[in-house]
């Protein structure tokens, strides 16, 4: 099997994290700038095997889009022109950054560390791939 990447987009970061060759643990692997994520993808890639990308899609609670979803979008094209033998898969990302946010509040992390927002990306990318994980284990994706 090959691994599953999680990307949670922003304008200036983006939390990455990725699953086990067994696609049974998610794991945070980095946060970079926006503007350096598809090359990192692309070494990532090419020194892994990556069979689906899921990146978090911006909707708020009426499941409308948000202002982040045009970006969202541009970096979606933007993948799937890279990576055409990739799966890429778009999942719903509300609450990602609240319940990030307060697993790192409650994780006994310095107050520093807790400010850190790249960390907060990370772990919503963690947790989007969580819930692809649940979501392919209950044969809703």
């Amino acid at each position: 099997m090959a691994k599953v990447l999680s990307v949670d987009y922003g304008n200036k970061r983006v939390g990455l994290a990725v699953t086990d060759d067994l696609q049974l643990i998610a794991t945070r692997l980095t946060c970079v700038h926006s503007k350096d994520v598809i090359q990192y993808i692309s070494d990532y890639i090419n020194e892994n095997e990556v069979e689906t990308i899921v990146v978090g899609k911006p909707i708020n609670l009426k499941g409308q889009a948000t202002n982040s979803s045009i970006s969202v979008q541009n970096f979606l094209r933007h993948l799937r022109k890279k990576f055409k033998d990739i799966k890429i898969l778009e999942i719903d990302e509300r609450f990602t950054s609240k319940i990030a946010s307060n697993v790192i509040a409650q994780s006994g992390m310095s107050r520093k560390k807790r400010q850190n927002k790249g960390l907060v990306d990370e772990i919503s990318a963690v947790i989007l791939l969580q819930d692809y994980l649940k979501m392919k284990e209950n044969n809703h994706i």
